[in-house]
């Protein structure tokens, strides 16, 4: 893959994945219809994110488990019987044509989980109700004083600190050293001696048994991907990648822990953050080659209005966030970034990016101004709250999304979808979100 975009300039790679995009090699098509209607789709993304007017505003629908839902199961279940999540989300596609598939790959193989022991999360069935989402159990799973660890040697922390402490079958990890001891012959033998370890050995055949598993539900979520694409339905998230700050303090240091280090050893978030970048950016990159799909999804979770002041907005977070963004387009990528919360205090400093290169999915940001100060630089994506998705009329969500597109999509470059994923919500309410584009968002 590396020599196929060597020499190319990020256009010239941006063009090649759009081909992919396009013609997703290998794929055969349910009819020729299914093919036309798929090639109109991932063209009307492409014209409205490079901000193209399209021949309509498209209809995106971020699923957290709502299908699940839909098919009378519970989040529970689909967790658990990999066949019935396919099923489910398969069943939401055919009745709701969206313009894109969103893949049941977000919903994550309970028994691998268990298998690992993952203590990061509660999920359904598994400290949660059956019936309700994860939860993230925010812990300080790096200490203060392990910056200089992270920073030297990223995979060594994850391997030897970080997996021990959120994944309790891989608690004997810790015993294992650095794998970059072995650099001569006598150092060998003493550098694998850990692995000869009973508990360190079975910390092993745990991972392998989580692969396996892990893999029987990989196995039926491609095969779900394929078929809602051979229907004629693209999937529009290729990968996910991170800011940097959001890294650190989602599931490193927790909240307190990283707003603590903002005051307390800056120069050491800041130190750190900068050697995440290259790390963020390989993983959007590698998810995209895999999955054939130009769009990386980057969730915003820590850079809201309110959570830090606009002053910090610009030292800790969007300066490694920008190189992220800006590395991904050079390899030819679109970052998809979901500002989750009110973004309208950064509205300003974050529309310093190239045109028709980037989406912004806003939750709860004043689309009209967000269109007024990113009209000419992005596209933007929401946002409909979910408020009124579950107890709302459809014609209240008619309404609300024709003022959307009337505000926010003049001309192209607007995508219409939720604010937040969507969990629950009235069936006819989600159906008034489709219609309402194919009434309202036709420009030609």
């Amino acid at each position: 893959m590396e020599k196929q975009w060597a020499g190319l300039s990020a256009e010239e790679k941006w063009q090649e994945r759009f081909k992919q995009w396009l013609s997703p090699e290998g794929l055969v098509f349910t009819s020729p219809e299914a093919e036309k209607r798929y090639r109109e789709r991932v063209t009307r993304l492409v014209d409205t994110i490079n901000l193209r007017q399209p021949d309509r505003v498209p209809v995106h629908l971020s699923m957290g488990f709502y299908p699940a839902f839909y098919a009378g199961l519970t989040p529970e279940a689909v967790m658990y019987d990999y066949k019935k999540l396919s099923h489910a989300w398969l069943q939401f596609a055919r009745d709701f044509d969206p313009d894109v598939f969103f893949s049941p790959g977000a919903i994550g193989p309970g028994k691998a989980l268990e298998i690992i022991d993952y203590r990061l999360y509660r999920w359904p069935g598994h400290g949660t109700s059956p019936m309700t989402s994860y939860q993230c159990v925010e812990a300080e799973y790096m200490k203060a004083d392990e910056y200089d660890i992270l920073i030297q040697d990223p995979s060594d922390f994850w391997l030897r600190v970080y997996m021990p402490r959120i994944f309790g079958t891989l608690e004997p990890l810790a015993k294992l050293v650095p794998f970059t001891d072995i650099i001569e012959m006598p150092a060998t033998a003493p550098s694998l001696a850990p692995l000869g370890r009973p508990e360190v050995q079975a910390a092993f055949q745990a991972l392998l048994e989580a692969g396996s598993e892990s893999r029987k539900w990989m196995d039926i979520i491609n095969k779900c991907d394929e078929a809602a694409m051979a229907s004629g339905l693209p999937l529009f998230n290729g990968g996910m990648a991170k800011a940097p700050f959001d890294t650190i303090g989602d599931t490193l240091r927790g909240t307190q822990g990283i707003i603590m280090d903002m005051y307390r050893q800056p120069d050491k978030l800041l130190e750190a953050m900068e050697g995440l970048v290259a790390m963020e950016i390989k993983r959007g990159v590698s998810a995209a080659d895999t999955s054939g799909v130009p769009v990386i999804f980057i969730p915003l979770h820590k850079g809201a209005d309110g959570f830090m002041s606009a002053g910090q907005y610009r030292t800790f977070y969007w300066p490694t966030l920008k190189k992220v963004i800006l590395g991904l387009i050079d390899e030819g990528l679109i970052p998809s970034l979901f500002a989750e919360g009110g973004y309208n205090s950064r509205l300003d400093i974050i529309k310093d990016l190239p045109r028709g290169k980037v989406v912004w999915h806003f939750d709860q940001t004043d689309m009209a101004r967000a269109r007024e100060v990113l009209g000419q630089t992005a596209c933007i994506m929401g946002n409909i709250p979910s408020s009124l998705l579950v107890s709302g009329t459809p014609e209240k969500t008619r309404e609300y999304c024709r003022n959307l597109i009337e505000t926010a999509g003049k001309g192209g470059g607007f995508i219409l979808d939720a604010g937040v994923v969507i969990d629950e919500a009235s069936p006819d309410n989600l159906h008034a979100i489709t219609e309402a584009a194919r009434e309202y968002g036709v420009y030609r």
